[in-house]
């Protein structure tokens, strides 16, 4: 398995980051990859690495989320490695087989967000966390979306409204580093 991209990653990540909450992420997630050869499985039963999408509009004024089926909420486009040590290419495959979207681009910048969350236990699967590598894309919101079996509802969403739909830290802290809309 390919760790060592990931490292290199969330190294350099680190190295950029100000903010003292997300530099715990952070440490916490490069410590995770030391220790589990086996980070990039679901089989690795303290928790396991995801790759997310913050899809945006190219002016910053809307986001792709999803309602997810399992876990009840709106959240970003993003899912499981799956042994793939290429996080980025992880993000871009689970947004498109949840959107449908073929136009997405990816937003220059190797990593735009980082978080750890815990995935409550469910039927035969014990709970765990989640070492979510997040990446920003923009796709035009006119493209057809197609809702797949993972999700209730896929829905464009003013950025200045995610927390209404959810109002965990992990999605406000995105919707902060989307920044200001830009001119259309």
């Amino acid at each position: 398995m390919h760790r060592n991209n990931v490292l290199k990653l969330l190294r350099e990540y680190a190295d950029g980051t100000g903010d003292a909450f997300e530099a715990t992420i952070v440490g916490a997630t490069i410590t995770f990859v030391e220790n589990h050869t086996d980070c990039l499985l679901r089989s690795c039963v303290p928790g396991h690495l995801t790759g997310s999408a913050w899809v945006v509009t190219p002016d910053r004024r809307r986001t792709l989320l999803t309602h997810h089926r399992k876990l009840d909420k709106w959240l970003q486009l993003g899912g499981h490695a799956d042994g793939d040590g290429d996080l980025l290419a992880v993000a871009q495959r689970e947004a498109r087989e949840e959107s449908g979207l073929a136009g997405l681009r990816v937003v220059p910048g190797p990593l735009f967000d980082l978080d750890r969350h815990w995935i409550p236990e469910r039927k035969a699967e014990p709970g765990h966390y989640h070492y979510d590598l997040r990446f920003m894309f923009e796709a035009a919101a006119d493209e057809a979306l197609q809702i797949s079996s993972e999700s209730k509802d896929l829905a464009w969403v003013e950025v200045s409204r995610v927390s209404a739909l959810n109002p965990e830290e992990s999605m406000a802290r995105m919707v902060r580093k989307t920044g200001a809309p830009r001119p259309g």
